[in-house]
């Protein structure tokens, strides 16, 4: 397109932004078409971006209508020139003072530019053909030279709408579980401060503007997960505990019931009965109870492991509580599932557990899947083929070694 630079006429004044409009106008490339609709279209959905209002587009699709291809085109002419009153009637009926206020807002942003005539009447000069030679009123150009641009700005705005959508749905479902892992708490008589934690809970809603952004969700979203996380730790810890303090009890039982049984059948029965032959089998035979693995030393798990300790509640550990809790918080960091973990636990019981997590903290770099890692330690362990103490003491023969070539 030729450059040719126009002044408003009338009192409306020049400026160096609206010259700078009619310059990037003229750069359309030859041939260059583009449907109109589809680039309406993509102005509607970057609006916010454009700064204009849904009257102005309203404005923008009249102008459109008058426009008689469905392709914008230079070959075809891209000034439309109708009156303000056609125009009135398909803006759904606005007034004339909020018609030339949004009319200049589409110029200001860029997506129009005004032709006027000497007298700034809005007409077209025809031949004797009836063909127009020049018409002046509002040039479509800047629509079809940004057409790239506008798309490119929708396309923003559509991610932007679809990541906003996407973290507030997060949030939600993370609220409802925070609420509904409190209350059930709660309701259940689990230990923790869950008076201190629905405190926090609540402050972080507080903080929620009525008309939230990307920018305002965001951060609280990713704070309400981690309170998600550490209520799920917390009630985790206490389920390993208490699942541990039953199996003690049970195998207590059952290691009294068992010696009882003995006794009892070693016992002489006051009343006769025939003596067995001694090629002859008992009809009952008592299987030898296999006894769970001793848990090592405290300060044993963590003189070979002592990055477990920055897990504990207060940055170290104490007691063997306290080293479980910290290896249900290293789990979720390892990726290591909780039906994994539980397993572990069931086989080789709370502690050990707690003390191989521990060992796997210490190698985390060297080790691709540490949940596959720890499946394959159960399974060893649940065939009689793998023992805790080779594995701790290699790790503290390695930190012993780090420690000489370190002097």
């Amino acid at each position: 397109m030729e450059m040719h630079i126009t002044t408003p006429f009338g009192r409306r004044s020049m400026s160096l932004a609206l010259m700078r409009n009619q310059i990037k106008a003229t750069a359309i490339r030859q041939g260059k078409t583009v449907d109109k609709w589809r680039v309406f279209r993509d102005v509607c959905e970057a609006r916010p971006l454009l700064n204009i209002s849904d009257r102005a587009l309203a404005v923008l699709n009249a102008l459109l209508s008058f426009y008689p291809e469905k392709e914008l085109s230079e070959d075809t002419g891209l000034v439309v020139f109708p009156s303000n009153n056609q125009l009135t009637v398909r803006a759904h009926g606005i007034t004339g003072t909020t018609l030339r206020r949004h009319l200049a807002a589409l110029v200001e942003a860029g997506l129009i530019l005004r032709k006027d005539s000497p007298n700034g009447k809005r007409f077209a000069r025809k031949d004797g053909a009836g063909a127009v030679e020049d018409a002046y009123g509002f040039n479509l150009a800047p629509l079809l030279a940004r057409s790239e641009e506008l798309a490119d700005l929708a396309q923003q705005i559509a991610a932007e709408r679809k990541h906003l959508r996407q973290t507030k749905e997060r949030l939600t479902i993370c609220r409802r579980d925070v609420r509904k892992l409190i209350s059930a708490a709660i309701e259940e008589g689990a230990a923790g401060d869950w008076q201190m934690i629905e405190t926090h809970y609540l402050s972080l809603i507080s903080t929620l503007p009525r008309t939230a952004t990307v920018r305002d969700i965001a951060p609280i979203a990713e704070e309400m997960e981690m309170l998600r996380q550490e209520i799920i730790n917390l009630l985790e810890t206490q389920m390993i505990s208490e699942k541990s303090v039953a199996n003690d009890v049970q195998n207590e039982r059952h290691i009294q019931n068992s010696n009882t049984e003995s006794q009892i059948e070693s016992e002489p029965s006051d009343h006769s009965t025939p003596t067995a032959k001694p090629n002859q089998q008992t009809e009952q035979t008592i299987k030898p109870l296999q006894q769970p693995t001793q848990a090592y030393p405290l300060a044993t798990v963590l003189q070979a492991c002592p990055q477990i300790a920055n897990y504990g509640p207060s940055g170290r550990i104490a007691s063997w509580r306290e080293l479980m809790t910290a290896s249900v918080v290293v789990r979720t960091m390892l990726g290591v599932t909780a039906s994994a973990y539980q397993d572990a636990c069931d086989t080789m019981g709370a502690e050990n557990t707690a003390t191989i997590m521990a060992c796997l903290l210490e190698k985390a770099e060297h080790i691709n899947s540490a949940g596959g890692y720890l499946r394959n330690l159960t399974t060893r362990a649940r065939r009689g083929q793998f023992s805790l103490g080779p594995m701790l003491m290699a790790q503290i023969r390695g930190r012993d070694s780090e420690t000489r070539k370190a002097s």
